[in-house]
Protein backbone atom coordinates (compact mmCIF):
# COMPACT_ATOMS: atom_id res chain seq x y z
CA UNK A 1 0.00 0.00 0.00
CA UNK A 2 1.16 3.52 -0.71
CA UNK A 3 1.92 6.23 1.61
CA UNK A 4 -0.58 8.14 -0.14
CA UNK A 5 -3.24 5.90 0.07
CA UNK A 6 -2.49 5.62 3.89
CA UNK A 7 -2.99 9.27 4.47
CA UNK A 8 -6.12 9.05 2.68
CA UNK A 9 -7.68 5.71 4.15
CA UNK A 10 -6.19 7.17 7.98
CA UNK A 11 -7.82 10.31 8.64
CA UNK A 12 -6.47 10.71 12.95
CA UNK A 13 -7.55 9.24 15.93
CA UNK A 14 -10.84 9.72 17.39
CA UNK A 15 -10.02 11.05 20.63
CA UNK A 16 -13.21 11.00 23.35
CA UNK A 17 -13.51 9.46 26.41
CA UNK A 18 -14.85 6.32 25.49
CA UNK A 19 -11.83 5.94 23.22
CA UNK A 20 -9.66 6.67 26.01
CA UNK A 21 -11.21 3.84 28.15
CA UNK A 22 -11.15 1.30 25.63
CA UNK A 23 -7.57 1.99 24.86
CA UNK A 24 -6.35 1.69 28.43
CA UNK A 25 -8.87 -1.85 29.21
CA UNK A 26 -8.78 -3.34 25.86
CA UNK A 27 -6.24 -2.81 23.58
CA UNK A 28 -7.85 -1.15 21.01
CA UNK A 29 -7.67 2.15 19.07
CA UNK A 30 -10.21 4.19 17.43
CA UNK A 31 -8.87 6.04 14.01
CA UNK A 32 -11.28 7.90 11.96
CA UNK A 33 -11.44 6.37 8.35
CA UNK A 34 -12.44 7.41 4.83
CA UNK A 35 -16.03 6.29 4.13
CA UNK A 36 -14.35 3.97 1.50
CA UNK A 37 -12.30 2.41 3.50
CA UNK A 38 -11.95 -1.72 3.96
CA UNK A 39 -10.74 -3.47 6.87
CA UNK A 40 -8.24 -5.03 5.06
CA UNK A 41 -7.12 -1.15 3.99
CA UNK A 42 -7.45 -0.14 7.37
CA UNK A 43 -5.62 -3.00 8.92
CA UNK A 44 -2.32 -2.45 6.43
CA UNK A 45 -2.35 1.38 7.33
CA UNK A 46 -2.48 0.77 10.83
CA UNK A 47 0.61 -1.43 10.52
CA UNK A 48 2.34 0.21 8.29
CA UNK A 49 2.45 3.75 10.04
CA UNK A 50 2.89 2.74 13.44
CA UNK A 51 4.84 -0.32 12.69
CA UNK A 52 2.49 -2.77 15.17
CA UNK A 53 0.63 -6.13 14.56
CA UNK A 54 -3.30 -5.71 14.01
CA UNK A 55 -5.45 -8.25 15.93
CA UNK A 56 -8.64 -7.34 14.58
CA UNK A 57 -10.64 -4.25 13.05
CA UNK A 58 -14.64 -3.14 13.69
CA UNK A 59 -15.82 -0.50 12.00
CA UNK A 60 -19.02 1.47 12.57
CA UNK A 61 -20.59 4.13 10.76
CA UNK A 62 -22.36 6.76 12.83
CA UNK A 63 -24.86 9.16 10.87
CA UNK A 64 -24.76 12.78 11.11
CA UNK A 65 -27.80 14.26 13.47
CA UNK A 66 -29.98 16.93 12.53
CA UNK A 67 -29.80 20.50 13.78
CA UNK A 68 -32.23 23.27 13.84
CA UNK A 69 -30.10 26.29 12.96
CA UNK A 70 -30.91 30.37 12.37
CA UNK A 71 -31.64 29.32 8.48
CA UNK A 72 -33.87 26.67 9.36
CA UNK A 73 -32.79 22.85 9.55
CA UNK A 74 -29.19 21.37 9.06
CA UNK A 75 -27.33 18.14 8.82
CA UNK A 76 -23.88 17.20 10.56
CA UNK A 77 -21.31 15.03 8.86
CA UNK A 78 -21.34 11.56 8.81
CA UNK A 79 -18.71 9.47 10.47
CA UNK A 80 -16.34 6.45 10.36
CA UNK A 81 -14.77 4.62 12.65
CA UNK A 82 -12.69 1.71 12.98
CA UNK A 83 -11.58 0.60 16.45
CA UNK A 84 -8.25 -1.42 15.81
CA UNK A 85 -7.13 -4.10 18.51
CA UNK A 86 -3.27 -4.75 18.64
CA UNK A 87 -1.71 -7.66 19.13
CA UNK A 88 -0.54 -8.61 22.12
CA UNK A 89 2.77 -7.00 23.36
CA UNK A 90 1.78 -3.77 21.12
CA UNK A 91 0.92 -0.23 21.56
CA UNK A 92 0.78 2.81 19.68
CA UNK A 93 2.18 5.94 21.05
CA UNK A 94 0.63 9.13 19.49
CA UNK A 95 3.33 11.52 21.01
CA UNK A 96 6.17 9.64 19.42
CA UNK A 97 4.99 9.10 16.00
CA UNK A 98 6.76 11.03 13.57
Amino acid sequence: MSQERIFKVLLGPHISEKATVVADRDGQFVFRVAPDATKPEIKKAVEQLFEVKVRNVQVVNIKGKTKRTARGMGQRNDLRKAYVRLADGHDIDFADVD
